[in-house]
């Protein structure tokens, strides 16, 4: 690799997301994000080229010599090898056991070894690391906070899902109690009432003064899971994101006086990238391969 671009995507079950991003900089490169849906369920040949015409068009702005791509993918998948492993799960069914490097390469005309894949949970802690709020360490636990429970641990320069969401938890599973579902029913059971999403809750704050309380119910279940997490791993910082993240504000400072119980000082901060923690942190891939 010879220049400072890599494009990087983040492949989700109905979009891809992609962008050139420089690696000196550590940033998306201005005009050049794309972003389509995809039909998941779609045959080979629909997946491959949609996936394809993306990354063309993303190309167009950047010079011919640059053509490393790095991916943030699903699983489960073969990430060294670039096979899908995908089976059953309503996504990609129809690239189960085939080698998805080999084929984007041959519909790019690009060798598979310019291609590069990352597990997705990890791609959010990745980008992070490389260029946001975990970058200078070398051990870091990232959560995402949103419609499911994402986490990953960074460490030895590289971020691997943790796989904490479906982590014993109560009477079920972490995600069960760290998910916009766990806020809608919770408050459905205090309340009677249903709303839509965490931001919905967030909108009645000042006419329903359960609503703070549920929040700090909340930080006592990001707590107990953080606390297990953190004597695990040892980590020098924890960055969180997500949805969920974006009020902070509410359940942070209880969050802190719950690990503050544990003697937990490690730092607890907020992701700063947003969506382009994924492809920054995909496109970082070939950070290492940069020629001077």
């Amino acid at each position: 690799m010879t220049n400072s671009t890599a494009l990087g995507i983040d492949i989700g079950g109905s979009h891809i997301t992609a962008a050139l991003v420089d690696l000196n900089t550590r940033s998306i490169i201005e005009g050049t994000w794309n972003r389509i849906r995809i039909n998941s369920q779609g045959e080979v040949a629909d997946i491959i080229d949609g996936w394809a015409a993306v990354i063309r068009e993303v190309f167009t702005h950047a010079s011919a010599d640059v053509r490393h791509i790095g991916i943030g993918m699903p699983g489960p998948f073969d990430y060294e090898h670039g096979i899908s492993l995908m089976k059953g799960q309503h996504k990609y069914d129809a690239l189960y056991n085939l080698n998805v490097k080999e084929l984007l390469a041959t519909s790019l005309g690009i060798s598979p070894e310019q291609i590069r894949f990352i597990n997705d949970a990890g791609c959010f802690l990745q980008g992070e690391v490389f260029s946001g709020a975990g970058r200078n360490h070398q051990c870091v636990i990232g959560l995402t906070l949103g419609t499911g429970l994402g986490s990953a641990i960074y460490r030895d320069g590289a971020a691997n899902d943790a796989n904490r969401w479906c982590s014993p938890f109560k009477d079920g599973m972490a995600e069960d109690y760290l998910s916009t579902r766990w806020f809608v029913k919770r408050y459905e059971e205090i309340s009677g009432e249903t709303v839509a999403d965490v931001k919905a809750l967030v909108a009645r704050i000042g006419v329903d003064d359960r609503i703070p309380q549920l929040f700090n119910e909340f930080a006592v279940n990001l707590g107990t899971l953080l606390t297990a997490f953190i004597k695990e791993e040892q980590p020098e910082i924890v960055v969180i994101g997500g949805n969920i993240a974006n009020a902070a504000d509410l359940f942070f400072p209880q969050l802190k006086k719950e690990l503050e119980k544990q003697q937990i000082t490690v730092p607890v901060v907020t992701a700063t990238l947003g969506e382009a923690a994924a492809l920054i942190g995909a496109a970082s891939l070939w950070h290492a391969f940069q020629e001077a």
